[in-house]
This record gives C-alpha cells, structure tokens and sequence, in this order.
C-alpha cells in the first residue's frame, strides 16, 4: 500500500517545523510526504531542505523553482506528482495527533478500492499556542457532519487537513474542470459523494490552528461580529458562497452522475434563474439546506426572496 502526504507550502516558517514533526510521530510509519513550496520568500524552504537531509521519507519536489500556483492549483501539482493508493493533505501551520493516519487508512478498508472515497475527521481549533479553543470544529461550525451529495452541496463540513482519498477520487480531480472550485476539499467531497463515498469519523484527528494569517480558518466570534456590524458586506459574502457553491457544483454534470443525482444537481445550480414558485418547489422537493436551523432560515430566505440579489 502506497501512502502519500501532500503538502503545500507559503512562508510557513513559523509553524512548518511542528507540523513536519507531528507527521513523523505518526503511529502509521509507510509514508512518503511530499511538500511543495508556493513561492515563500521566508525561511520555508530551508526547513524544507532540512527535513529532507533528516527524513528519506520526505521530499522537496520543486526545490528549484518559486511560481506561485495558489492553494489549488499547488494540491493538485502535488497529486499529479506521483501516483499512490491513499493521498491525505496536510495544511503547513496544523499539529497531527499521533493515530490520525492509522485511523483514517482502517476505515478506508471497508470500502472498495474502485470507487471514489474520501475519509475525513472532526478537528480540534486551537489558539496559536496550541491552547485548546473547541473541542468539536464540525459541532460548532455545521452541527453535524455531511455524508450525502445534497448535503454538501450547500455546505462543506471537510477541512482539507484532514481529509484522506484513495486514487479513484484522485483521478477524478483532472485540473481542467470547466468551472472554478471553491476549494480543492470541497470539490472531492462533493465528487466523493456523487460517485462513491463520503465518510466521516467522528474523532478529532488535528489541532487546527487559529492565526492571523490563516487562508480561512475557523468561524469564530471575532469574525462573526465583524459581519454582524457590517449588513451590506455580509450579505455580499452570502450571495458569493451560494453563487460559487453554484459553479463549483456544475463541474459535477460532466461526470457520470445517476439520473437522481443529475436532476438534484441542475436543479440547484439553476435555480435562480426560475420564478419563485419553482424556487419554492425546489427546496421543498429537493431539501437543499444548510445544516444549522438558523442558517437555513437565512439560506432559503434569500433564495426565495432575492434579498440584495444581484446577477
């Protein structure tokens, strides 16, 4: 069985050297961890080229060059790289408890190797010094976990630090969807859960850490307020996820989807463009929704309203 790590690095020196070093600890040991460097201009690369001296397991494949991909486009460089059976992604400023691999690759045995699947965890969020600051990411953030295609069509509960797919799902991912993701781990989830399977341990596998340069980050009540103060903003970031939740989601018409699945898609990547009787009769039909009763208030009132809506 062939194990990879991909990880994808920018001016991470701060916190790489603890996450290289979680990997290591890992109780599952037959691992290779490939890292790519997204153009840092600090001293990034150098722990880089450090642990490769101490670790033969671990490798720099772009020691000579410093282009910049973006998050995306540097994960999926990282897949293309080399092909294995089991890929897990790991982000540069997180902590990896000790079983996570262990845990992740036991439960991928019960699932057949020819289907897409994706494993993933819950997190803890921690402060910048590890401090804990909740115990549950998925229960806090999204109340429960999604498994299911018309679940995370609206909201994504996989974070992609820890999330684990096995090279069906890999192939699937080409870099040429026709539409823009959103982000890598929420495409695979989506694909995983048209195509094959989506699972979810209910274990706390990473310390996602907290900081001011997180690329996103954990909701929390700093950030809340920020939006709360600010109306008009907010509702511009509600509007731009349903919208590119939207886009995202078409890539999926390209695959062989089933006629279930296919009809449950086009019906929400279109559905601002009918009259707001089918709008109503499509979220009853088909139960897009959010996984927070509040949220999904929110969610199905702007469908239908069109509040602050704009083309």
């Amino acid at each position: 069985m062939k194990v990879h790590i991909l990880l994808s690095t920018y001016n991470g020196e701060r916190f790489l050297a603890e996450q290289i070093d979680s990997i290591r600890k890992q109780t599952f040991q037959d691992w290779t961890l490939l890292i790519r460097d997204d153009g840092s201009s600090d001293g990034t690369r150098q722990i880089i080229r450090d642990y490769c001296l101490k670790d033969e397991r671990i490798f720099f494949i772009n020691p000579d060059d410093r282009i910049n991909l973006g998050v995306i486009g540097s994960f999926h460089t990282l897949l293309q790289h080399e092909a294995a059976d089991y890929y897990f992604f790991s982000d540069q400023d997180d902590v990896w408890l000790e079983q996570k691999l262990e845990l992740q690759l036991a439960a991928a045995k019960a699932y057949p190797a020819d289907k897409p699947l994706l494993v993933y965890t819950d997190l803890k969020v921690v402060g910048q010094d590890l401090s804990i600051m909740h115990e549950s990411m998925i229960q806090t953030q999204s109340d429960h976990a999604n498994t299911q295609l018309v679940q995370e069509l609206t909201e994504n509960t996989v974070t992609g630090g820890v999330a684990m797919i096995n090279h069906s799902l890999a192939e699937l991912w080409t870099g040429r969807e026709e539409y823009d993701l959103l982000m890598h781990d929420w495409y695979l989830a989506l694909v995983a859960s048209a195509l094959g399977n989506l699972v979810y341990i209910d274990e706390p596998t990473e310390l996602y850490r907290q900081h001011e340069a997180n690329v996103l980050g954990a909701r929390t009540l700093k950030k809340r307020m920020r939006n709360w103060i600010r109306p008009q903003v907010l509702f511009a970031k509600y509007w731009k996820l349903i919208k590119d939740s939207q886009r995202q989601a078409k890539n999926l018409l390209a695959l062989p989807l089933t006629a279930t699945d296919r009809a449950l898609v086009e019906n929400f990547v279109t559905i601002m463009e009918v009259p707001f009787a089918e709008r109503l009769k499509r979220l009853r039909t088909y139960g897009y929704r959010k996984n927070k009763g509040f949220h999904t208030l929110v969610f199905t009132s702007l469908i239908l309203t069109k509040f602050a809506y704009k083309e």
